[in-house]
This record gives structure tokens, C-alpha cells and sequence, in this order.
């Protein structure tokens, strides 16, 4: 999940939720650059952390009692495995997608821990297999998944509040297309991409959240069950040309 301390609490947005923001922005892109496999990579977008499922999760405070950040969690065998299986059981495409985020989430890990480097040394012979098997090349799959990234990068900038004020800029990251894209928000209070990379001249995003109150928990239990009862909150950005 996704934590922002705020002023009326724990601002929480689920893993899944963030995933449906990504695919929402990989919507928008420019129809002459959507990967062939279309459905299929937003499927992969959207799905990219399904297997993170908060409420039926034991791992969700830290040792002080506050809730757990994404940004806090190392590699876990069995999450991993299992966003594996989710993504096989839907397509081999989906499942090459997911597995190259993987290598890319976990590449630093799997140069020091032997658990890890096993994993993706796995992951790798899949990807072969898989592009064989389906006829798609490396620099098919590199473009595919660097619109993958690239959204999940955007997706994350607003969901951790990262817009800059006073016009400043941001990087999203690089797109798929190797170009470096900035976020920034205009005088009227819109956002805007530049380079624009987006078929339409407007859209809107929207993501759902749920606040907290309570600053510290005794248990998973309680955190679990005041999550559930929050009441849910939805964002909405407007990004303009």
C-alpha cells in the first residue's frame, strides 16, 4: 500500500488501486504508439501488484505501530510467486510483462541475495521462452514494458503527492519512446505532461483513498478493520495539453 501522513491521518491507497491509476494514464496514450498486444499490456498495467491485497495481508505495521509503506518491503518469495501465477493463469503475454517489472523491482536485490537472484534467474528463462513462443522481440517487449514503467511512475507521483508547486517540474521517468518526460501543474491547476504524449488534449484521472485517523495500531486486526470502514475519498486530476 501506499501511506501519506497527512493532517487528518494515515492517507492510505491500496496497491491495487495505484494499479488501476497507471492503466487509467496508459489509456490516454497516443494510438500510433500502443504496443500491438493492447488489451493485454493494460491488462498488465492494471494487474501489476494484484497480488497485494491489504486486507488479507500480516504484514502491514512496522515495529511502531504505523502502517507499512511499499516503499519499506524488500523481495518476498511467496508475493512474488504469487503475482507469477496470477499473471500465467491469464495470459503468457501478461505474465511476460509482470515478470520483466519483477526483474526490473528486484535487479538490485539479486545481485546479493542468492533467494532472489534464483528467482529472477528463473524469471529470465521465462521471458526467453514466452518471447519465443509468442514471436515477439526484445525491442517489442522493451517498449511495451517502458510504457508499463513509465505509467506506474506517473501513477505513483500522484498518489505520493509529488506535484511540485510555483510551476516547478517533476520527471515522470523515461518513456518508452526513451524521451524524458515532465509533470508539472499550470496556473489554472491543471496538469500537463511535456513532451505531450497523449492522444487526447484532456482527460481526467481519478484514484481512491481512505484516511486514518488512528496514528498508531495494536494489530494487523485493527488496522485491517478500520481500513475496511473508512470512508473512501476519490481524487480526480485534470491534465491538459
Amino acid at each position: 500500500m501506499i501511506v501519506n501522513y497527512t493532517e487528518q491521518g494515515w492517507e492510505i491507497i491500496t496497491q491495487r488501486a495505484h494499479g488501476l491509476l497507471a492503466a487509467q494514464i496508459a489509456m490516454q496514450w497516443r494510438k500510433k504508439d500502443r504496443p500491438e498486444r493492447w488489451t493485454e499490456t493494460l491488462i498488465a498495467i492494471a494487474d501489476h501488484d494484484d497480488a497485494q491485497t491489504e486486507l488479507e495481508a500480516d504484514d502491514l505495521l512496522t515495529t511502531q505501530g504505523g502502517p507499512v509503506d511499499f516503499s519499506m518491503k524488500k523481495f518476498e518469495a511467496e508475493h512474488c510467486q504469487r503475482l507469477h501465477n496470477f499473471s500465467v493463469s491469464k495470459s503468457r503475454y501478461i505474465a511476460l510483462l509482470t515478470s520483466v517489472h519483477m526483474s526490473f523491482l528486484h535487479k538490485g536485490e539479486g545481485e546479493t541475495k542468492p533467494g532472489v537472484r534464483s528467482f529472477l534467474a528463473e524469471q529470465e528463462k521465462l521471458q526467453k521462452q514466452w518471447m519465443k513462443e509468442l514471436g515477439i522481440t526484445q525491442k517489442e517487449i522493451d517498449h511495451a514494458y517502458g510504457l508499463m514503467e513509465w505509467c506506474d511512475a506517473f501513477s505513483l507521483l500522484l498518489a505520493q503527492h509529488e506535484v511540485q508547486p510555483e510551476n516547478r517540474t517533476i520527471e515522470v521517468s523515461r518513456g518508452p519512446d526513451d524521451k524524458q518526460y515532465k509533470l508539472m501543474r499550470k496556473d489554472n491547476g491543471t496538469l500537463t505532461i511535456k513532451p505531450w504524449p497523449f492522444e487526447d488534449v484532456s482527460f481526467t484521472l481519478s484514484l481512491e483513498s481512505r484516511t486514518l485517523a488512528t496514528l498508531k495500531f495494536k494489530s494487523n486486526d485493527q488496522f485491517k478493520k478500520e481500513l475496511a470502514g473508512a470512508q473512501v475519498t476519490e481524487k480526480i486530476w485534470r491534465l491538459e495539453k
